[in-house]
Protein backbone atom coordinates (compact mmCIF):
# COMPACT_ATOMS: atom_id res chain seq x y z
CA UNK A 1 0.00 0.00 0.00
CA UNK A 2 1.67 3.02 1.27
CA UNK A 3 4.33 4.25 3.69
CA UNK A 4 3.74 6.96 5.90
CA UNK A 5 6.96 8.95 7.15
CA UNK A 6 7.01 11.05 9.73
CA UNK A 7 10.65 12.53 10.36
CA UNK A 8 10.89 13.12 14.48
CA UNK A 9 7.66 13.89 15.47
CA UNK A 10 7.21 15.77 18.58
CA UNK A 11 3.39 15.77 19.56
CA UNK A 12 1.89 12.26 20.96
CA UNK A 13 -1.67 12.70 19.93
CA UNK A 14 -0.54 13.56 16.17
CA UNK A 15 1.13 10.28 16.01
CA UNK A 16 -1.34 8.55 17.42
CA UNK A 17 -4.40 10.04 14.96
CA UNK A 18 -1.39 8.87 12.28
CA UNK A 19 -1.21 5.37 13.64
CA UNK A 20 -5.31 5.43 13.67
CA UNK A 21 -5.49 6.58 9.97
CA UNK A 22 -2.69 4.29 9.29
CA UNK A 23 -4.67 1.48 10.39
CA UNK A 24 -7.46 2.07 9.07
CA UNK A 25 -6.21 2.60 5.12
CA UNK A 26 -3.30 0.17 5.44
CA UNK A 27 -0.17 2.47 5.04
CA UNK A 28 3.01 1.45 7.17
CA UNK A 29 4.07 3.92 9.55
CA UNK A 30 7.98 4.84 9.71
CA UNK A 31 8.78 7.25 12.77
CA UNK A 32 12.24 8.52 12.82
CA UNK A 33 14.33 9.47 15.31
CA UNK A 34 14.24 11.74 17.43
CA UNK A 35 10.49 10.74 18.61
CA UNK A 36 9.29 13.70 21.03
CA UNK A 37 7.90 11.12 23.35
CA UNK A 38 8.24 7.92 24.77
CA UNK A 39 6.91 4.93 22.84
CA UNK A 40 6.52 2.31 25.92
CA UNK A 41 3.09 0.78 26.59
CA UNK A 42 2.04 3.36 29.03
CA UNK A 43 2.36 6.11 26.95
CA UNK A 44 1.19 5.17 24.30
CA UNK A 45 -1.81 4.15 25.53
CA UNK A 46 -1.99 7.64 27.58
CA UNK A 47 -1.22 9.17 23.93
CA UNK A 48 -4.69 7.77 22.50
CA UNK A 49 -2.23 5.05 20.59
CA UNK A 50 -3.89 2.08 21.26
CA UNK A 51 -4.34 1.51 17.66
CA UNK A 52 -0.58 0.63 17.46
CA UNK A 53 -1.32 -2.85 17.14
CA UNK A 54 -3.47 -2.59 14.37
CA UNK A 55 -0.88 -0.92 12.12
CA UNK A 56 2.51 -1.56 11.15
CA UNK A 57 5.00 1.06 12.92
CA UNK A 58 8.32 1.22 12.53
CA UNK A 59 10.59 2.77 14.47
CA UNK A 60 14.19 4.05 12.37
CA UNK A 61 17.50 5.84 14.08
CA UNK A 62 18.01 8.05 10.76
CA UNK A 63 15.68 8.70 7.38
CA UNK A 64 18.22 6.81 5.68
CA UNK A 65 17.61 3.69 7.32
CA UNK A 66 14.03 4.68 6.90
CA UNK A 67 14.50 4.91 2.98
CA UNK A 68 16.50 2.01 2.47
CA UNK A 69 14.02 -0.08 3.83
CA UNK A 70 10.90 1.44 2.19
CA UNK A 71 12.72 2.24 -1.30
CA UNK A 72 10.14 3.60 -3.15
CA UNK A 73 9.10 6.98 -4.54
CA UNK A 74 9.24 9.46 -2.09
CA UNK A 75 6.97 12.57 -2.04
CA UNK A 76 7.59 15.39 1.02
CA UNK A 77 4.80 17.17 1.83
CA UNK A 78 6.10 21.11 3.13
CA UNK A 79 4.56 24.14 3.10
CA UNK A 80 7.06 25.74 0.44
CA UNK A 81 6.54 22.49 -2.06
CA UNK A 82 6.71 23.13 -5.94
CA UNK A 83 2.46 22.12 -6.46
CA UNK A 84 -0.07 21.45 -4.26
CA UNK A 85 -0.50 17.29 -3.75
CA UNK A 86 -3.50 16.75 -5.51
CA UNK A 87 -1.92 17.54 -8.88
CA UNK A 88 0.43 15.09 -7.98
CA UNK A 89 0.14 10.93 -9.41
CA UNK A 90 0.75 8.40 -6.31
CA UNK A 91 0.99 4.87 -6.81
CA UNK A 92 0.93 2.20 -4.52
CA UNK A 93 3.95 1.63 -2.43
CA UNK A 94 4.44 5.61 -2.59
CA UNK A 95 6.20 7.19 0.59
CA UNK A 96 4.58 10.28 2.02
CA UNK A 97 7.17 12.37 4.46
CA UNK A 98 5.70 14.85 6.27
CA UNK A 99 8.32 17.11 8.88
CA UNK A 100 8.32 17.49 12.54
CA UNK A 101 5.06 19.50 14.30
CA UNK A 102 7.17 22.87 15.19
CA UNK A 103 9.66 23.01 12.26
CA UNK A 104 8.58 21.28 9.43
CA UNK A 105 11.31 18.99 7.30
CA UNK A 106 14.93 20.79 6.88
CA UNK A 107 16.23 22.10 4.01
CA UNK A 108 18.91 19.36 3.81
CA UNK A 109 16.26 16.93 3.33
CA UNK A 110 13.84 18.80 0.90
CA UNK A 111 17.61 18.89 -1.25
CA UNK A 112 17.58 15.24 -1.80
CA UNK A 113 14.44 15.02 -3.50
CA UNK A 114 13.18 16.40 -7.07
CA UNK A 115 11.41 19.50 -6.70
CA UNK A 116 8.09 17.97 -8.20
CA UNK A 117 8.01 15.34 -4.99
CA UNK A 118 7.92 18.49 -2.93
CA UNK A 119 4.21 18.89 -2.58
CA UNK A 120 2.42 21.52 -0.43
CA UNK A 121 -1.46 21.82 0.54
CA UNK A 122 -3.12 24.79 -0.28
CA UNK A 123 -4.25 27.26 2.40
CA UNK A 124 -5.20 31.11 2.60
CA UNK A 125 -2.84 33.21 2.53
CA UNK A 126 -1.42 34.37 6.00
CA UNK A 127 -1.79 30.68 7.60
CA UNK A 128 1.13 28.98 8.80
CA UNK A 129 0.08 25.16 8.37
CA UNK A 130 -2.14 22.41 9.19
CA UNK A 131 -2.17 19.66 12.34
CA UNK A 132 0.46 17.52 11.35
CA UNK A 133 -2.41 14.50 11.39
CA UNK A 134 -4.57 16.51 9.58
CA UNK A 135 -1.80 16.73 6.92
CA UNK A 136 -1.59 13.47 7.06
CA UNK A 137 -4.69 12.24 6.62
CA UNK A 138 -5.63 14.53 3.20
CA UNK A 139 -2.68 13.29 1.15
CA UNK A 140 -3.21 9.91 2.04
CA UNK A 141 -6.88 9.35 1.52
CA UNK A 142 -5.84 11.18 -1.85
CA UNK A 143 -2.97 8.69 -2.72
CA UNK A 144 -5.46 5.83 -1.61
CA UNK A 145 -8.88 7.25 -3.71
CA UNK A 146 -5.88 7.84 -6.53
CA UNK A 147 -5.65 4.07 -6.80
CA UNK A 148 -9.37 2.81 -5.86
CA UNK A 149 -9.32 2.48 -2.42
CA UNK A 150 -8.41 -0.91 -2.68
CA UNK A 151 -8.66 -3.24 0.25
CA UNK A 152 -6.82 -6.61 0.40
CA UNK A 153 -9.28 -9.92 0.03
CA UNK A 154 -8.60 -11.42 3.12
CA UNK A 155 -9.72 -7.77 4.73
CA UNK A 156 -13.06 -8.32 3.10
CA UNK A 157 -14.25 -11.85 3.42
CA UNK A 158 -13.61 -10.93 7.33
CA UNK A 159 -15.45 -8.14 6.82
CA UNK A 160 -18.59 -9.77 4.88
CA UNK A 161 -18.39 -13.01 7.79
CA UNK A 162 -18.23 -10.33 10.53
CA UNK A 163 -21.84 -8.95 8.62
CA UNK A 164 -23.75 -11.93 7.89
CA UNK A 165 -22.98 -13.03 11.37
CA UNK A 166 -24.62 -10.27 12.59
CA UNK A 167 -27.50 -10.65 10.82
CA UNK A 168 -27.84 -14.14 11.79
CA UNK A 169 -31.13 -14.94 13.78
Amino acid sequence: MFHVILFEPEIPPNTGNVIRLCANTGAALHLIKPLGFRLDARALRRAGLDYAELATVRVHDSLDACLEQVGNRVFAIETGGERPYAEARFGAGDALLFGPETRGLPHAVLERLQRSQVLHIPMRAGNRSLNLSNSVALVLYEAWRQIGFPVPATELSATSRARDESRAP
